[in-house]
């Protein structure tokens, strides 16, 4: 049964969507099966994939309406191994259309249920924001990984999703937890991020990944192109940065 990852941090901008990408796309290269589901409006996952989001029938939004079932919304084989489960701009309108429906915390997890086995990882990257589509997110997941940028306001906000995560576990999911946090935007070339990479070692409590994802041209270039790091350009920093993380990531899954 595949281990289910939210990407959160309700901060934007901290690389939440590039890890989610590349992340995915390395797991897959290791040979794991992925479903990667975009519950963010912007769609940017899903058009990092090359997936052209504006021509879409079938999306997130749909499902969550309830106008098609999980299977109707996914795209298979992306690249190798990797399924989309896509989005676009239609989802900002999903906070609305959810006003009075019943237990509208688990429609994500009551859809993603009927194919959860069929993937060793589900990710799930979220919104930069706490709203009920992250909620959706977390009730559905058995971790989150906090994406956090080398930067000096790096803990700003963490103490809040921190708290988030741990009234969804109370309240709506106890089988959620923190997967860690992962270091983006590292540049080893100054002070500032190996002392983000200390204060955050020293302060927090999780879990923190030995992985440092850099502050990497390439990785920002990738996403013009539709593709993940490692298909778009398998030797620099940025992927071998994220097939690290991926190999973190398996060990502490035991697959």
């Amino acid at each position: 049964m595949g281990k289910i990852i939210a990407i959160a941090n309700q901060k934007g901008g901290v690389g939440k969507t590039t890890t989610s990408i590349n992340l995915s796309a390395c797991l897959a290269e290791k040979g794991k099966k992925v479903l990667v589901i975009d519950t963010d409006p912007q769609g940017n996952t899903t058009s990092g994939f090359g997936i052209e989001k504006n021509d879409l029938e079938n999306t997130i939004y749909e499902l969550i309406l309830g106008e098609c079932s999980i299977r109707d919304c996914i795209i298979k084989n992306v690249i190798e191994n990797v399924s989309v489960l896509p989005s676009n701009v239609n989802l900002a309108a999903a906070e609305i259309e959810l006003i009075g429906v019943e237990r509208k915390e688990y429609i994500l997890k009551n859809e993603v249920d009927y194919v959860k086995g069929e993937y060793d990882f589900i990710i799930i990257d979220c919104p930069p924001s706490l709203n009920m589509l992250t909620i959706n997110a977390m009730t559905t997941a058995d971790s989150v990984l906090v994406p956090i940028q080398c930067e000096y306001y790096a803990l700003e906000g963490l103490s809040q999703l921190i708290h988030t995560v741990n009234l969804v576990k109370e309240r709506l999911n106890p089988e959620l937890d923190m997967e860690g946090v992962v270091f983006t935007m590292y540049d080893s070339r100054t002070n500032l991020s190996m002392q983000v990479v200390d204060n955050v070692k020293q302060n927090l409590k999780q879990k923190v990944y030995n992985t440092l994802i850099p502050r990497n041209i390439r990785l920002a270039e990738a996403p013009s192109y539709g593709q993940p790091i490692n298909k778009y350009d398998a030797k620099s920093a940025g992927a071998e940065a994220y097939m690290q993380l991926a190999d973190e990531i398996i060990a502490g899954s035991g697959k």
